[in-house]
């Protein structure tokens, strides 16, 4: 690895890369130069190694006993950028907040960006989950990726190679995503700032956004919401250990202060059972859980599947 220009961190607590602030440590963390730089260390690690990918941290749970192999992570200053491509385009790196995108999407004068002022996450978590909000997703917005694999060759995917569906892409998943084109048609400012408003109005209204949390814990079930099943059961505001249902958004989960992974796991999976039981319904995560249990301390999922 003498050749590697970026940065490589053993045992590096995971706690400081996520919003939860909890979770054990990385046996390595690795934090690219650039492209050329993480096709390198990919193509140089042996096989047999983990690898995971962690953006800004906004919808991941780190479990308690850290991250087995290599966490990933691309820094802004290598991934971050954006650039103006032809009259309606955009190439976005991975790395880039999804606010930030909206935001040059108004410099750009580009329509139809307005809800990833509301997600708090990064263009590479939103391009492999197919994030969206207020109607809109990424797979409306997306043309193109690029992707590095497990072996370091670059590979350029089209919008029908990604396999958009809700909150999910058929993306092979050692893929890491560099960077991405997106489209939009022209837009009023003054129509977009005013979308955009709106969005973080409704979000600052109704979602808990000062406390330790990671957004929506579970995807919608077909024909309702999520938070529906999560109040019909009686869960809103449920505690376990330090973590809670959030009071304001019960499809929110949150960190009082000093919870463990294994707490707000155990509260996720104790709003599962409860809405299986009393409904019929299957929550699935939309929270994204790495890494391993603490000895003893492991949390079995209450429904079949994950």
């Amino acid at each position: 690895m003498r050749h590697i220009r970026g940065r490589l961190t053993p045992d590096y607590p995971m706690a400081k890369l996520t919003w939860f602030q909890v979770g054990g440590p990385a046996e390595l963390l690795f934090q690219p130069e650039d492209e050329e730089d993480l096709a390198a260390f990919l193509a140089a690690l042996p096989a047999e190694i983990p690898i995971m990918v962690v953006g800004v941290g906004s919808n991941l749970l780190v479990r308690d006993g850290g991250v087995k192999g290599v966490v990933i992570r691309l820094a802004a200053r290598g991934f971050g950028s954006v650039e103006r491509i032809g009259e309606n385009r955009l190439k976005v790196g991975a790395a880039m907040p999804d606010k930030r995108l909206a935001a040059a999407a108004l410099d750009a004068g580009l329509a139809g960006f307005h809800f990833y002022h509301g997600i708090p996450g990064a263009i590479g978590g939103a391009l492999r989950m197919n994030a969206g909000a207020n109607g809109v997703e990424t797979t409306d917005r997306v043309v193109e990726v690029v992707a590095y694999d497990r072996q370091g060759k670059r590979h350029v995917l089209s919008h029908a190679d990604m396999g958009y569906a809700y909150r999910h892409s058929d993306a092979p998943s050692d893929y890491i995503f560099t960077h991405a084109v997106f489209e939009g048609p022209e837009g009023d400012p003054a129509a977009i700032q005013a979308a955009m408003d709106e969005v973080q109005t409704h979000r600052e209204t109704v979602q808990p956004i000062r406390e330790k949390t990671g957004g929506s814990t579970f995807k919608n079930p077909d024909g309702t919401s999520a938070w529906k099943c999560v109040d019909a059961a009686g869960c809103r505001g449920l505690i376990v250990g330090d973590a809670q249902m959030s009071e304001m958004h019960c499809n929110f989960m949150i960190n009082r202060g000093e919870a463990t992974g294994h707490d707000l796991e155990t509260l996720g999976e104790t709003v599962r059972r409860r809405v299986r039981d009393g409904q019929g319904i299957e929550l699935h995560w939309e929270i994204k859980r790495i890494g391993r249990f603490e000895p003893g301390r492991e949390v079995a999922p209450f429904l079949d599947g994950q």
